[in-house]
């Protein structure tokens, strides 16, 4: 059987690459995954309601008292109601679904690069192009001026992430002004991928919930209270194209998981202590690899701001991918910066949701191998 040329044509993710090539005992530093416990009133929550038969199709867009209680805890951002709230099978399903909603045949959609790898591909599954834009060194903020020389009469989208995956960078206030004045010139939307929002280690998170008239924002449960398994997320969009989003969510799952909304209804009110204390952990994380890896001659690097990534450049004359590929011989899996966009190389990528032990452990391995190879 011959498959379609949109999924024949998108490569698969090089995040995934290297672990098909690590041995059994790796250190995994390279998916973004919280080895953090769920809050307990979640999963406590999830399972009574299944043990209450609450495990039939619901409403397409999500219980009403859990858009509700999204529009609730975000409404410090802008003037939200559970009207402008769909829950979503993940947040990658919204993003999806999103472009979906957005993008025709012939558009073109603007990517961060370094940026996460479903953007451009999500684009292309929609009949579009993706057209990568730089994000500046160092902060990683959007580069307002490269964006301007890629913006054409297809442009449709942007695309911006807040806190960034890979990056950590943190959008700030100037960018976000700046990426708006962009698309109300030309009849832009704004694509705002902002799950990481609750981990925010300096500054401020910067959304775009108080624009819903010019950005639709996406966001999840998964990275939030440590339920990457239950496949939960979160849109927000204006009231005049929620129809459009909801009637194309059923088309694709006709309605997110039941028993889950109940359990991350029951954990919502209280959420913010257990958002503490995972700050916390991952803050001290984040030093601790940060420091690390500026001990290690040939690496170089800006502690993040914001999500639970490492994105150090290296001086080595080799491409990411096979500097990755030497590590994970070497007992080490992250993902090379390659993996996220043309901008990305000359760059690693390391998750520090992970235990401190294994973060020290992979960074002996790094400093072992770059001194090897330099």
């Amino acid at each position: 059987m011959k498959v379609s040329q949109r999924i024949s044509s998108i490569p698969m993710s090089g995040i995934r690459k290297m672990f098909d090539l690590a041995g059994p005992n790796s250190i995994n530093l390279g998916l973004g995954e919280p080895d953090l416990d769920p809050p307990k009133e979640a999963v406590e929550g999830m399972n009574r309601a299944a043990s209450a038969g609450l495990n039939k199709y619901g409403p397409t867009a999500g219980i009403m008292e859990l858009r509700n209680a999204v529009a609730k805890r975000y409404s410090r951002y802008g003037d939200l109601s559970g009207e402008n709230v769909m829950i979503t099978p993940s947040g990658s399903s919204a993003l999806l679904e999103i472009a979906e909603t957005f993008v025709d045949p012939g558009d073109e959609v603007l990517v961060p690069s370094p940026g996460f790898v479903i953007y451009g591909p999500h684009a292309q599954l929609c009949g579009g192009k993706s057209v990568e834009y730089r994000l500046t060194e160092g902060d990683f903020q959007p580069d307002v001026d490269d964006i301007q020389s890629l913006v054409t009469p297809k442009t449709k989208m942007i695309v911006v992430n807040t806190p960034s995956n890979p990056t950590g960078g943190v959008l700030t206030k100037e960018s976000k002004k700046a990426l708006l004045d962009i698309a109300e010139d030309k009849d832009i939307v704004i694509l705002s991928d902002e799950v990481y929002d609750s981990f925010v280690y300096e500054g401020e998170h910067v959304s775009f919930l108080d624009r819903l008239d010019r950005a639709v924002v996406a966001g999840g449960f998964s990275k939030m209270m440590a339920v990457t398994g239950w496949r939960m997320g979160f849109l927000f969009a204006d009231r005049s194209v929620m129809p459009d989003l909801i009637k194309m969510q059923y088309h694709v799952c006709a309605s997110p998981n039941m028993p889950a909304q109940y359990g991350l209804l029951d954990a919502l009110p209280g959420i913010d202590p257990y958002l503490e204390d995972a700050r916390r952990t991952y803050k001290a994380r984040r030093d601790l690899i940060s420091r690390r890896i500026s001990e290690i001659p040939g690496m170089d690097m800006v502690p993040p701001k914001g999500a639970f990534y490492a994105f150090p450049s290296f001086d080595l004359d080799m491409p990411s991918a096979d500097l990755a590929g030497e590590l994970v011989k070497s007992g080490l899996i992250c993902t090379p910066g390659s993996a996220f966009g043309k901008h990305g190389e000359g760059h690693l990528r390391f998750s520090y949701a992970a235990s401190e032990e294994k973060i020290d452990k992979g960074m002996d391995i790094l400093a072992e191998v770059m001194a090897r190879l330099r």
